[in-house]
């Protein structure tokens, strides 16, 4: 049975490796392949003490995906007054378990979340393959921004 639920400060261990895990399946990553030790460190940092909610979703005991709401603010706007904005990330089922509504639980979880913790805004970068499920929970493409990265 496939059981969802958010991640406590007891799963951290466990956050890291499937989140290792969906990076490794993400960008075609060989299992030998490892990681810089900053991306490892700031990862474990940030689910010990960043702004977030985690779910995860397990069969039995075996964690089978996980999925991220991070949580910011902004200056408050008239379309924004709270300022409070959430990025999904991380949205991640094992192939196994795909086109199973797992990931549409998970992010039906986070966006209540979001609600709770006062989000007026959620943003998410898409793949090709997500994009379908984000369009059916009532994402939409947005051309609004520009980004530098530096």
């Amino acid at each position: 049975m496939i059981t969802i639920r958010k991640a406590a400060a007891a799963d951290l261990e466990l956050l890291m490796r499937i989140r290792l895990e969906m990076l490794r399946d993400v960008n075609d990553l060989g299992d030998g392949e490892g990681f810089a030790e900053e991306l490892v460190g700031e990862s474990r940092e940030y689910f010990a003490n960043g702004d977030q909610t985690t779910v995860l979703a397990f069969d039995g005991e075996c964690a089978i995906g996980c999925a991220s709401m991070s949580y910011y603010r902004i200056m408050p706007t008239f379309a924004h007054p709270t300022g409070r904005r959430a990025h999904l990330m991380n949205v991640y089922v094992r192939e196994a378990y795909r086109r199973q509504g797992i990931a549409r639980k998970m992010i039906e979880s986070l966006i209540e979340d979001a609600k709770i913790m006062g989000a007026t805004e959620i943003s998410l970068d898409a793949t090709e393959e997500g994009r379908p499920l984000y369009e059916s929970l009532g994402f939409a493409a947005s051309e609004e921004c520009m980004v530098m990265n530096i």
